[in-house]
């Protein structure tokens, strides 16, 4: 895939353009959609809540904290793809190890997302809009690049459309910072026909080459030389006490 040649410039001033429809028609339709996800697959989550209680030996939903729309804490709920499987010292076992056939096969259908509509009906996230990080990555952010939250996270996004997991942070950012400035009834629906197309058609660009999760901001940070220990000790331990305090 050809990386887009971002234009840094256009990042750093981003700025978020409201709109009558992101003001008054977004948050309507988030409602709407989530409400007949909800109804109209009510017997698929049955199914899944079922066969996640089997193959991932107890509890099928995974639930983990995310930074939202002004930074604020909420609780993403997906279905697990991953089990609990631990070593004998009590320690999780790797990624790979844990992610089983089961997992892997609502991961490359995104049927591992349909709980987020219960996020999107209480207003924690949007259909569209950027991807909720982590918040140990949100800390590795930069002033520009945390503007993104100046909007409720989505389902699915500018970045999830234009390669997902296969291209690399600095363009996910570009793209998340893109749409801020260009939100719109047209923009979203494009986003969602991309997505339905790319996630449950063609299964495109569901993990970063050969690793079961995409690599944190963090480390890839990190691997690249781009900050030294120092800085990523001290980042981590900032989400640490964010999750603390504000979770």
């Amino acid at each position: 895939m050809t990386t887009q040649k971002l234009n840094v410039k256009r990042v750093d001033e981003a700025v978020l353009k409201e709109s009558f429809y992101s003001k008054y028609v977004k948050r309507g339709l988030d409602i709407i959609c989530a409400i007949l996800a909800l109804t109209v697959f009510s017997w698929l989550y049955i199914i899944l809540i079922i066969l996640g209680a089997f193959f991932m030996r107890g509890n099928p939903f995974f639930v983990q904290k995310r930074p939202g729309k002004d930074e604020k804490i909420f609780k993403l709920i997906k279905f697990r793809t991953m089990d609990n499987r631990k070593d004998e010292n009590g320690e999780f076992l790797p990624d790979e190890v844990r992610l089983n056939k089961y997992g892997k096969f609502l991961r490359d259908t995104s049927l591992d997302e349909l709980p987020e509509a219960i996020n999107i009906l209480i207003g924690d996230m949007s259909v569209v809009g950027p991807r909720p990080q982590l918040v140990k990555d949100m800390v590795f952010m930069s002033d520009a690049e945390r503007k993104r939250h100046l909007v409720r996270p989505g389902l699915s996004g500018l970045a999830q459309v234009n390669g997902r997991n296969q291209i690399e942070w600095e363009e996910k950012f570009y793209w998340d910072l893109i749409y801020i400035g260009k939100i719109s009834f047209w923009v979203d629906f494009k986003v969602v026909v991309k997505t339905v197309l790319s996630a449950f058609i063609k299964r495109e660009n569901v993990t970063q080459g050969d690793m079961a999760t995409a690599q944190d901001l963090c480390d890839y940070l990190y691997s690249k030389g781009l900050i030294d220990i120092t800085t990523y000790t001290e980042n981590l331990s900032e989400a640490k006490e964010l999750l603390n305090a504000r979770g």
